[in-house]
């Protein structure tokens, strides 16, 4: 009789032994494509829909497969692709064609290496970094989310457009319902602001909305905007889908925050689960489980090599075998647990042990869970994340600003430490930016303490929005905050910055009837002489006092002159 455990192995890895070998006819596909925009650069070009397509396709049997880093590469190129494809004979930028050959040759050698070493083993792939410079002003607004306004009182409007590109929208206004209805149907919006009282009627907006739906066949995100709060105008809202309703005036904050709930949908990164089994058959069958849905799965067959695995595997969860020789399962969790930083890492045992008395004996040793070999699928899985979940959950705890969602102190400064480390290895461009708010104990002294976490919330949602997923941000401390920008020039770093530190110097906060704006300052060091972190950041540091002498609500390079 076949062994169901062996003939899933064996067809999974046949599967995936596929997708490697099609994996270079894919990556000509994409080549092709590019090079038919390179002749002809404009969005009209059917080119621009087939290198979308492939990059889609690319990421999704990525990731069926468990490739997860090679998805990652596919999911960049997909989503700088996208916007183009909602724009109508437009040129398109030099700097983005280049941008799109970088990935494609990062996928090449992406490629390479899966063709020459197992996928299990395979060290974390970097998706390349590339100059910010024009490629980061032109995308500014070509890839942020679009976002339709419809009202009509013309001065307000204007206002939150403006606050809300300071947030990284892009926001369209429309003052009536019917050129708004024309809109949509040309160009569909991320998000919707509608009012509800029109001209033509007291729940104008909303009904303008609910045709729109019915006609497009879907619900458009949206939420309403408007300076009534009576009952038929929140029910039409909610019939048109809108479950957010604010009234005027709104924060422009608190509007951004909906915007992102609406829209930005956080990437989640794959739970990862080292599989700890003497029998090598036995662990890839369940390694073969976790990865198909859609985990990442380090295996050891060997108890002794464990701790070495975790100095270079930072796992959610730990699966581990009672009966292995020479160490079984107790006492692996239990020198597991005499490290430190892994006193509270989630273990789970995973055996064909039925006796109770002794699985509860077992877990004396703070193990989490124990799960009776042959398992289910569905059951393993579920186990596994939500115990996942929930390490995750308390490492978010540990290593988050509890107000702003940023990295913590001490989480940042181990996070650049460690690309300091890589840099060096690399030749990595690095800035640091030490960033401080002017004056904000005034704010607090004078508006109090909820509208200064206000003014810490809208700038630390500025940078998490208008910087790019791999830069480095984080809170350190009061008002004062750090960002890495990764393979960044600095000119490029000062012109970003000194733009973001004059559109958030137009937003303004409100505190009962007081209205205020606030500022900040900033101070820039480059990493190109390999500094440790103390240096970069005392470089950082005295660039930043000399912007307070400055006068304040500036960008100061380190060895600048005044």
């Amino acid at each position: 009789m076949t062994n169901p455990k062996i003939s899933l192995s064996d067809k999974m890895t046949r599967l995936k032994d596929s997708f490697i070998s099609q994996l270079p006819e894919r990556i000509s596909d994409l080549r092709r494509a590019l090079t038919s925009l390179h002749e002809r650069a404009n969005t009209e070009n059917a080119a621009l829909a087939d290198l979308h397509r492939h990059w889609h396709s690319l990421k999704g049997a990525s990731r069926i497969f468990g490739f997860n880093d090679l998805a990652k590469v596919a999911a960049v190129g997909e989503a700088e692709s996208q916007p183009l494809l909602d724009v109508h004979d437009t040129p398109i930028p030099p700097q983005w064609l280049d941008q799109q050959n970088g990935f494609i040759h990062a996928l090449a050698d992406h490629g390479s290496a899966l063709s020459r070493t197992d996928s299990h083993h395979l060290d974390s792939f970097q998706v390349p970094y590339f100059e910010m410079g024009q490629i980061h002003q032109h995308w500014q607004q070509l890839g942020s989310p679009l976002v339709y306004v419809c009202d009509d009182e013309t001065e307000q409007v204007e206002y939150l457009q403006y606050q809300l590109q300071c947030f990284g929208y892009q926001v369209r206004l429309f003052t009536d319902v019917d050129s708004f209805e024309q809109a949509v149907m040309q160009q569909r919006p991320d998000a919707v602001i509608m009012d509800v009282h029109f001209p033509q009627g007291r729940t104008a907006g909303t009904e303008t909305l609910h045709r729109v739906n019915l006609c497009l066949g879907y619900q458009l995100p949206a939420l309403v905007l408007s300076g009534m709060d009576h009952f038929e105008a929140r029910l039409s809202a909610y019939r048109a889908g809108c479950r957010s309703y604010f009234t005027k005036p709104a924060k422009p904050l608190a509007l951004a925050n909906a915007l992102d709930t609406l829209i930005r949908k956080p990437e989640i990164e794959p739970y990862q689960v080292l599989i700890v089994d003497d029998e090598p058959d036995i662990a890839e069958y369940h390694s073969l489980i976790l990865t198909r849905a859609g985990m990442k799965v380090r295996q050891v067959h060997d108890p002794a090599l464990v701790l070495d695995t975790l100095r270079e595997f930072t796992p959610d969860l730990i699966l581990i075998d009672v009966y292995m020789p020479g160490c079984n399962g107790y006492e692996l969790a239990g020198v597991i647990r005499q490290v430190p930083e892994y006193l509270g890492m989630s273990i789970i045992y995973l055996s064909s042990e039925t006796n109770t008395r002794k699985q509860l004996s077992a877990m004396e040793v703070g193990v989490e869970g124990f799960i009776t070999k042959p398992v289910v699928p569905d059951d393993l899985v579920s186990a596994v994340t939500l115990r996942a979940e929930r390490m995750r959950a308390l490492r978010g705890l540990m290593t988050r600003d509890s107000l702003t969602g940023l990295y913590n102190h001490t989480t940042t400064t181990e996070i650049i430490s460690a690309i300091l480390a890589q840099a060096s290895r690399n030749n990595e461009s690095l800035v640091l930016a030490a960033l401080d708010l002017d004056l904000f104990k005034q704010v607090n002294d004078n508006y109090g303490h909820l509208a200064g976490d206000q003014v810490l919330l809208a700038l630390s949602h500025m940078l998490k929005n208008r910087l790019r997923h791999g830069d480095i941000v984080g809170r350190y401390g009061g008002e004062e905050f750090v960002i890495l920008l990764r393979d960044t020039p600095i000119e490029d770093a000062h012109t970003l910055l000194d733009r973001l530190r004059e559109e958030f110097s137009g937003i303004v906060f409100s505190a009962g009837n007081d209205t205020f704006s606030c500022t900040f300052c900033v101070g820039l060091s480059h990493y190109d002489s390999y500094s440790t972190l103390d240096e970069l950041m005392s470089h950082s540091d005295q660039a930043l006092y000399a912007a307070k002498h400055n006068g304040r609500n500036c960008v100061m390079r380190h060895g600048a002159p005044l």
